[in-house]
């Protein structure tokens, strides 16, 4: 199970389908978990915060948000989502691909406003609170969908493609062509590193590994990580397992010592001992804890 998918397995009001690629589901911090590591995908995500307050981080770049905020992150860019301090929040996530809001043939939107998200080329601001000049646009489009997908009415597909663009037309506004970033070849090896660590953290993996991605030595690689994600890299890829057999043991019966074997752990003892150190109570405990509150 990658992020994406561990995003996907919480409370969904609509899955999508390949011809329709489109997905909005409800979360709570720290209900559902404490934090959503820093990931990237090629999916566009909207992140609508309805109660509480966060933290939500992309391209390491961290906006506090509360109730109403409205947190944009185009394809390919890094994010996390995390609790703040003790406050709880719920926020709902929409994610889709802009594939589907594209003509196959090329159109002005497809080639003036997609193709150059799709690429990289411009880009728009992240953070929308509701004292934001576009706020009262996006956050209707976005409740108008939360309608939609109550009832599924027919011909709802429509409808959703229709908010979208109304939604696109709402950041017209912010977008602006995407200036080099001083910091983009830094950035696109983070990248590769962190999908390593998603497509890989059941495996044994090692700082040489991940050096090697970069092309970086091991001692070069251990600064270059720390000083963009201020943690260490083993922290980072233990904080990463512990996010994936958190959720394994709110969401399934399996062991403990299987549990923590899927998350790539192979010292029980080991994983008893962060996971404790993490979220301050043992594996059984925490899945005692969340078993009263789902």
């Amino acid at each position: 199970m990658n992020i994406l998918e561990y995003e996907k397995s919480q409370e969904t009001k609509f899955h999508g389908h390949n011809n329709f690629p489109f997905n909005i589901y409800l979360c709570t911090i720290p209900l559902d978990f404490t934090i959503v590591p820093t990931h990237w995908h090629n999916d566009m995500e909207i992140i609508y915060v309805k109660k509480g307050t966060g933290k939500i981080t992309v391209d390491l770049e961290p906006y506090q948000v509360a109730q109403g905020d409205i947190v944009v992150v185009p394809p390919g860019h890094l994010h996390s989502i995390e609790q703040l301090s003790d406050n709880s929040m719920e926020y709902e996530n929409i994610i889709f691909q802009l594939s589907m809001l594209m003509a196959p043939q090329g159109d002005t939107c497809t080639d003036k406003l997609f193709q150059p998200l799709i690429h990289g080329k411009s880009l728009f601001d992240y953070h929308y609170s509701t004292k934001s000049k576009e706020y009262a646009i996006l956050s209707s489009c976005l409740n108008h969908m939360d309608e939609i997908c109550k009832n599924f009415p027919s011909g709802y597909q429509l409808a959703i493609k229709g908010q979208l663009f109304t939604f696109f037309f709402g950041l017209t506004n912010s977008i602006h062509s995407r200036l080099p970033h001083e910091n983009q070849k830094s950035l696109d090896r983070l990248k590769e590193v962190l999908k390593f660590v998603e497509t890989n953290y059941q495996e044994k993996i090692s700082i040489a590994d991940a050096a090697c991605i970069c092309g970086f030595s091991k001692s070069h690689f251990m600064k270059f990580f720390k000083c963009k994600m201020a943690m260490s890299f083993t922290e980072y890829l233990n904080d990463y397992r512990l996010t994936m057999a958190a959720r394994l043991l709110s969401s399934s019966s399996d062991s403990i010592v299987y549990i923590a074997s899927e998350a790539g752990f192979d010292n029980l003892s080991y994983f008893n001992r962060i996971f404790k150190r993490k979220y301050q109570c043992t594996p059984s405990a925490f899945r005692r804890r969340n078993a009263l509150t789902k």
